[in-house]
């Protein structure tokens, strides 16, 4: 009888996990290389809190798998909680798309040294993190020639540093914008410019918003875009008023 009881139970378990992942339309695999005790968290943003939609329990084997459902791509968080170790190298943000998509990656260079396959709109931003890149290295260049600047009393080089930050600015809204025109049948597109130039002149967005595919201006992202608009343009007409 307690034969056929674990049997029953063991049925049982395995019953419950494929009815967890009988409506998943994502499945991410991955390897932690070194990871051997710990725990992965998936997570997503709601409003403004970090919310969990999956956990995985790492003991001795870096490896892991999760099936989740989504509905339409959208940027989750890969957490690693290294248990009593402190890091500020534990949150791996990846665009999500339905499939499959695989994660490798180490724990000692848990979001630098990251791999990520299995979805277009993550190969997209990945292009675009390159191009923000470049524009936090000026930007670093600048605040150290300000620094310097201001050590020597320099205040014509002051001047200058001011107009040059204020002039890679503009430059990197409209790269940041025309990134996303051109890839507006991508959800990638909504996301980078809610996410990157929300405070933009409302035209730059609106374009944006127009240009999106019926696909992607009816996904996750592109109804954020189009009701931020909307908002934005309702805000600008009452001020005018």
């Amino acid at each position: 009888m307690k034969k056929i009881g674990l049997m029953l139970l063991t049925a049982a378990l395995l019953f419950a996990c494929t009815e967890n992942h009988s409506d998943a339309n994502l499945q991410i695999t991955g390897n932690i290389k070194g990871l051997k005790q710990g725990r992965l968290y998936i997570k997503r943003i709601v409003d403004t809190s970090m919310v969990t939609i999956d956990s995985i329990i790492v003991n001795g084997n870096p490896k892991f798998e999760s099936h989740i459902k989504i509905e339409s791509p959208e940027m989750l968080y890969l957490i690693l909680d290294r248990g009593q170790t402190n890091s500020i190298d534990d949150r791996l943000p990846f665009f999500a798309e339905p499939g499959k998509m695989r994660i490798e990656s180490s724990i000692d260079r848990f979001y630098a040294g990251a791999k990520i396959t299995g979805s277009e709109n993550q190969k997209i931003y990945d292009e675009f993190l390159k191009i923000k890149n470049r524009f936090t290295e000026k930007n670093m260049e600048l605040v150290q020639k300000n620094i310097e600047a201001t050590k020597n009393g320099n205040i014509k080089q002051l001047d200058s540093i001011i107009e040059q930050n204020e002039q890679l600015i503009k430059k990197r809204y409209r790269v940041t914008a025309n990134f996303a025109l051109n890839h507006a049948k991508y959800e990638v597109a909504p996301y980078v410019a809610l996410s990157e130039i929300y405070d933009a002149n409302i035209r730059y967005l609106d374009t944006i918003r127009k240009s999106m595919t019926p696909e992607v201006a009816n996904s996750h992202y592109g109804k954020m875009l189009t009701k931020f608009v909307e908002d934005r343009k309702k805000e600008e007409a009452a001020h005018i008023k």
